[in-house]
């Protein structure tokens, strides 16, 4: 299956996202992996970067350094949110009966209210899932049931990694449309 250019996706000089795409996946999956020094980090990065410029493409006047720069902001975000993630030590033994009366205190289930939204959301995605195609469906399942990255479902499908990712993609924005429609996210 390949890209079908949109009006969006295509201008009056003949570039397509499709033949952008093509040509320069492969650079900035390089140039990405270098920043992230991660493979599936890139990958996500410069997906992310493609979805973007398919959102704008007409307003987009040089699409090749839009790119470039647009994949390195990501990853330097992406970094920067790597490090804010950080552990909290595990308590002292001096410590330990203080800390486990504050843990004993604490009520971690959510309200009944949040409870039955969050149970809706979960209805609506299932819904949603089973309106979409069956390799859609399976796509969903191993990335975030089995949690695969875009190669290794490549891998087991026989898709390219590209194409991993552009379905997926429209697999999950058909489930955000449901769920929004549904009123349970903006």
């Amino acid at each position: 299956m390949s890209l079908e250019p949109s009006p969006q996706s295509e201008d009056p000089g003949g570039e397509c996202l499709e033949a952008l795409f093509k040509a320069l996946e492969c650079p900035l999956l390089g140039y990405a992996t270098r920043l992230l020094g991660d493979a599936d980090q890139a990958q996500d990065v410069v997906q992310e970067a493609f979805m973007r410029l398919h959102q704008q493409f007409g307003r987009v006047r040089d699409r090749r350094s839009w790119l470039y720069r647009t994949v390195h902001n990501l990853s330097l975000n992406h970094r920067r949110h790597e490090r804010k993630i950080v552990s909290l030590p595990h308590p002292r033994s001096d410590d330990d009966d203080r800390s486990s009366a504050v843990e004993d205190s604490m009520d971690l289930r959510p309200l009944p209210d949040e409870e039955i939204v969050r149970l809706e959301g979960i209805g609506m995605v299932r819904a949603g899932l089973q309106n979409l195609d069956l390799r859609s469906r399976d796509l969903v399942q191993m990335k975030f049931q089995e949690g695969l990255s875009y190669k290794q479902i490549s891998e087991r499908t026989g898709l390219t990694v590209s194409h991993v990712g552009y379905l997926l993609h429209h697999a999950l924005k058909s489930l955000a449309s449901e769920v929004a429609k549904a009123g349970l996210i903006p």
